[in-house]
């Protein structure tokens, strides 16, 4: 499971700094501001936890344990969802995506309440 998280940084890691690039510079010309900074959002959030889930495997290779897999899980499905969702909806418009987006942050949420969890089992 290591190298899948591994693997799943490297993939949402490339996707956050590609995203972000041609939201910058791509659609600029495409997209009014509001969708620019929706599509922005995605991109950051999607980084960020690309990151948090580099130090989930990480933490995972000297330290196993069914927290940090719950931290981790939670961290790819909230890239996914969240920053798919956002995406999608700046690039079509279609509102009722913005409703998917909470899930993408719930699940966030869960992967960061599950690394205090495996912090706190120490």
């Amino acid at each position: 499971m290591t190298n899948g998280f591994l693997v799943w940084a490297g993939v949402f890691g490339f996707l956050g700094v590609a995203t972000g690039a041609f939201g910058e510079h791509g659609l600029r010309e495409h997209l009014d501001e509001k969708a620019l900074q929706t599509f922005g959002i995605g991109s950051r959030y999607v980084l960020v936890h690309a990151v948090a889930l580099l130090g989930v495997a990480l933490a995972r290779e000297a330290r196993p344990s069914t927290a940090l897999t719950v931290s981790g899980g939670s961290f790819v499905v909230g890239m996914a969802v969240f920053g798919g969702s956002l995406w999608a909806l700046a690039l079509t418009g279609v509102k009722w995506l913005g409703a998917i987006t909470p899930i993408g942050g719930l699940a966030f949420l869960v992967g960061w309440l599950a690394l205090v969890v495996a912090g706190a089992r120490g």
